[in-house]
């Protein structure tokens, strides 16, 4: 299944907090990538990470994003999307 995480910054994160937990975050989101977890990322500028994960379950999702320090330490949370095929795309092909 496909999961949206969209990340957003707690007020409370300071730049100093930022750069103290970075050294850890960023290896901890790349191992997430290479076990396959996170497919894609972006950023959005002031606001924190879009990952697109490939998981089983939205409960996956929140269990894999809580392991994150700034998750943990309430620095960071995300929204989660599950998403999935254009099913109305398929009334475009019905009766071929």
């Amino acid at each position: 299944m496909k999961v949206f995480a969209i990340g957003t910054a707690s007020a409370a994160l300071t730049p100093e907090q930022l750069q103290k937990h970075m050294p850890h975050e960023v290896p901890a989101t790349l191992k997430l990538y290479l076990d396959g977890k996170v497919e894609q990322f972006w950023f959005r500028e002031k606001v924190g990470p879009i990952f697109l994960m490939n998981v089983d379950s939205v409960e996956q999702a929140k269990a894999t994003l809580d392991s994150l320090t700034l998750v943990a330490e309430k620095l960071m949370t995300y929204e989660l999307m599950p998403v999935g095929p254009l099913i109305p795309l398929g009334r475009l092909i019905q009766g071929q």
